[in-house]
């Protein structure tokens, strides 16, 4: 053997066999983490069970009441008139078993959006949309009676229909969750 034989640098059937065994072994490697990291992420009903939902709120003309789901519960989103969103405001807060103010039932900038959580809150029936004395919602199984901003104003039930954590991430568009 020469030393130019020794320094010949043209590959050799061995050395692509290093670099064939190498390289299968590498994909194998990364094959074979991909269940395992896999399996760390939550299933499927986890994440839906608690996931942020987005809502469209431009086709909801005003007036209307919509139901979307979260978190396995109705949520009502209703889209008040001028009209609905001053007679809430002109309620006198001592009339109410629950007083709260119609603004710190809706964001600031967006008042004729009321998102609610769609459950009485005397025994968990749902109740109806624009229905009962107050023009909310009135749930048939008791007979609780809400106005339009979600207020318990009649019947058995000790508190307003709950607040969903959500915020607007754009004018027509929220984020419930």
């Amino acid at each position: 053997m020469t030393l130019d034989h020794i320094l010949e640098s043209d590959p050799t059937r061995r050395d692509f066999l290093y670099i064939a065994t190498g390289a299968a072994g590498a994909i194998g490697v990364g094959l074979a983490t991909v269940p395992f990291i896999a399996q760390m992420n939550p299933d499927a009903a986890t994440i839906a069970a608690g996931a942020p939902i987005e809502v469209d709120l431009a086709p909801i003309a005003e007036g209307q009441v919509i139901k979307v789901t979260w978190r396995s519960k109705p949520i009502f989103i209703s889209h008040r008139t001028a009209k609905e969103v001053e007679e809430a405001k002109a309620v006198p807060l001592n009339s109410l078993r629950d007083p709260q103010t119609d603004a710190q039932r809706t964001k600031a900038g967006h008042e004729p959006w009321l998102i609610v959580i769609g459950i009485c809150t005397h025994l968990g029936c749902i109740p109806i949309a624009q229905s009962g004395d107050y023009g909310g919602w009135f749930c048939p199984c008791h007979g609780s009676h809400y106005d339009n901003a979600g207020r318990i104003r009649q019947g058995p039930a000790p508190l307003n229909l709950a607040i969903p954590p959500y915020q607007f991430v754009s004018d027509t568009k929220i984020e419930i969750g």
